[in-house]
């Protein structure tokens, strides 16, 4: 009945006006268990019918609610009304369907929309006549079912009435009918419908009295975005659509769904829409079959390839890491032969050197794009000398280049006072340090032209080779992880085809742009652009007003080398003991308690070369503690941990700078020149 009931409604509604807002319409989204309490044992408003369907005048009414909200609430059938009531006590349910408003329950809930009243009436047998007014039924034994409204309402109203409950109105009649009690006090649709269907011959109804049963819907009080939205839906129901349900309800004869003609009309309409609505489902998903196969199979190409560049890679990194440590491990054993002469140990020295910095540019490709792709790393500001960084770069490539037999160019257009940038210099360094291997490895004859210049708001820097370009079809790869341009490139090459990947997830990360345009057999030019952020040096309009810092005496110097490892602490030794322009004087350190107690004890010491992993006190923790005691004593950790968390790290725990294993000499110098007034920056060319 309920199908055929909100169909007929919807033909006599005349408005299909937004009821709830779209906000209410989103809360009704994000709650999709809202619960309603259902009691269907109170016929005519709600029962099971023959067919074990709960039915009912006020379940046609929670549909026509749905139907207006657009929302499927959450049935919760109960057998038992005092467990009903305890559940709404408890905030276990959200709204009752059909309960009477009474002051205790006007505590905890929100009534709205009372449908329909009906008096309550007196009911006994007919063999016996009381009376027709309540007082005549003050010294007989009166039943109602217990927790219903009418309880409470004559408990309060009625003190001098013998009431004694039942579990429902059913069984209040049938007591009656067997002579248990003297009357039963209900409502007058619930006892007439009863009686009738459940044949008690020998019950009347006596009178009507004052009580009447008016039901309304109830919702919690606590939860004011669905009261506001029951409250508005209710408001909309017309008095033609409650007409509808009522009438159908009182006024007609009840009889099993299926043999009426309106359940008949409303099932062939359902199933001519069905099977629209499979027969257009079942098109729509044949589409999105055939495109999520395509998806798929596009899918499946590129894994299966990102899995052979993976392999190739794997296969790629034995061949790289081994081709260095051959070079170190053959080269070192060539340094033990006692005849060799000095030429030849400087250039197998030579050779185990740059195999070495070979091997950690391997390792720490790998660890670079690994951190890239798991976005681990973050930006760290900070003033670069521009033109220092790119003058560093282009000395480390020119030696690259002479060995190739090309000609390397540098064309750098910013002034000294454009020199000075607020930028990430690992990040730029990384960026540039593999464009410009790249154009060298890939050009055997001719040049390397590299331009940096300011255009607008961008650091723009070019870098042009006339090396072996990039194939048409290939240059949509040449940025992803794992790739080389060709086969044949990666056998003439060497490389783990990480840089160009790297230097473009680096860029992003600066927020800057990579292009470049490449012509085969002639060569590739690549443009990167930078967000150009310059810093103005304030010294510039200063006078020089210690000459004496320019002087190329030496000045003697103490530095405290906090090194547990004895090759490391003589390698920084013999490094600081050559570098000119300084005297130095150097104490050592084996641990970080012991750095800290010559700190405390020795007030000459200028400078300290902390490494940060060393027994019984690190290097976080000494730094912590000398900069407490001297917080104006320069610390400079030396670390092979380099990534930028480490980095960070021993900044926070009080470092001034930071320098990364193994140290190198020309990294090294200017940090010493930026914290001793005896620095002088043409000892550095």
């Amino acid at each position: 009945m309920s199908l055929s009931i909100v169909v007929l409604i919807g033909c006599f509604s005349c408005s299909k006006t937004q009821i709830i807002s779209t906000t209410e319409k989103e809360w009704l989204k994000d709650n999709d268990n809202i619960t309603v309490a259902l009691f269907p044992y109170y016929a005519p408003y709600q029962f099971i019918n023959e067919n074990e369907n709960i039915d009912g005048i006020l379940i046609d009414y929670l549909n026509l609610i749905e139907n207006k909200i657009g929302y499927k609430l959450q049935r919760k059938l109960y057998t038992n009304w005092e467990q009903l009531l305890n559940d709404a006590k408890n905030q276990r349910i959200d709204i009752i369907l059909e309960i009477q408003k009474t002051s205790e329950r006007d505590s905890y809930l929100n009534f709205y929309s009372q449908i329909f009243e009906s008096n309550h009436v007196i009911v006994t047998r007919k063999d016996t006549f009381y009376g027709s007014k309540m007082k005549d039924y003050y010294d007989k034994t009166v039943t109602v079912p217990k927790g219903y409204a009418i309880h409470e309402i004559l408990k309060e109203k009625e003190k001098r009435l013998n009431i004694v409950t039942e579990v429902d109105d059913l069984t209040c009649l049938k007591q009656v009918s067997n002579g248990k009690y003297q009357a039963f006090i209900g409502p007058k649709a619930v006892a007439n419908y009863l009686i009738k269907t459940e044949k008690f011959d020998n019950l009347t109804i006596v009178s009507e009295i004052e009580y009447r049963y008016a039901p309304s819907i109830a919702v919690q009080k606590n939860n004011p975005v669905l009261n506001q939205i029951i409250a508005k839906t209710t408001r909309s129901i017309g008095d033609t659509e409650k007409n509808i349900i009522f009438e159908n309800w009182l006024y007609h004869e009840i009889m099993p769904f299926y043999k009426k003609v309106s359940f008949w009309i409303s099932f062939t309409v359902v199933i001519l829409l069905l099977m629209v609505i499979i027969l257009l489902l079942n098109r729509y998903l044949k589409y999105l079959i055939k495109q999520k196969t395509k998806e798929l199979i596009i899918a499946k190409e590129r894994a299966e390839e990102s899995n052979k560049l993976k392999t190739a890679f794997i296969h790629n990194i034995s061949h790289e890491v081994r081709t260095p440590m051959n070079g170190i491990i053959g080269f070192s054993e060539l340094l033990n032969d006692p005849s060799i002469t000095r030429d030849k140990q400087k250039e197998y020295s030579k050779i185990i050197i740059e195999s070495s910095n070979q091997l950690i540019n391997i390792i720490d490709d790998i660890i670079e794009i690994s951190r890239l792709q798991t976005n681990q790393i973050e930006l760290r500001l900070e003033e670069v000398n521009f033109n220092e960084l790119l003058a560093l770069l282009f000395q480390e490539f020119q030696s690259k280049a002479i060995n190739k037999n090309i000609a390397i160019h540098l064309t750098n257009k910013l002034t000294d006072d454009q020199a000075t940038i607020l930028m990430d210099r690992s990040k730029i360094n990384k960026i540039l340090h593999n464009l410009i291997d790249n154009a060298i490895k890939f050009t055997s004859e001719g040049l390397v032209d590299i331009l940096s210049e300011i255009r607008k708001d961008a650091l723009v820097i070019i870098i042009k080779d006339t090396g072996i370009g990039i194939k048409p079809e290939d240059q949509e790869l040449i940025f992803k992880n794992f790739s080389q341009s060709e086969n044949e490139v990666t056998k003439s090459y060497d490389g783990l085809g990480l840089g160009l990947s790297i230097a473009k997830k680096n860029t992003e990360l600066i927020q800057g742009n990579i292009s470049f345009s490449s012509i085969p057999n002639r060569g590739s030019t690549f443009t990167l652009s930078v967000p150009y952020h310059p810093v103005i040096d304030p010294q510039k309009y200063r006078g020089n007003e210690n000459p004496e810092m320019a002087s190329d005496s030496p000045i003697k110097q103490v530095i405290l080398i906090a090194e547990d490892g004895n090759t490391n602490f003589l390698f920084l030794k013999t490094v600081l003991l050559k570098m000119q322009g300084y005297k130095f004087v150097i104490f050592r350190a084996e641990n970080g308690k012991e750095a800290v107690d010559i700190c405390e004890n020795n007030n000459n010491i200028d400078l300290v070369l902390m490494d940060i992993r060393m027994p019984i006190m690190d290097g976080y923790t000494a730094t912590k503690k000398i900069k407490k005691m001297r917080p104006g004593l320069p610390v400079v950790a030396q670390t092979a941990y380099s990534t930028e968390e480490d980095i960070q790290k021993a900044l926070d725990a009080g470092c001034d700078d930071f320098v990364s294993k193994p140290v190198d000499r020309k990294l090294l110098k200017p940090i010493i020149g930026k914290y001793f007034s005896g620095f002088s920056k043409s000892k550095l060319t």
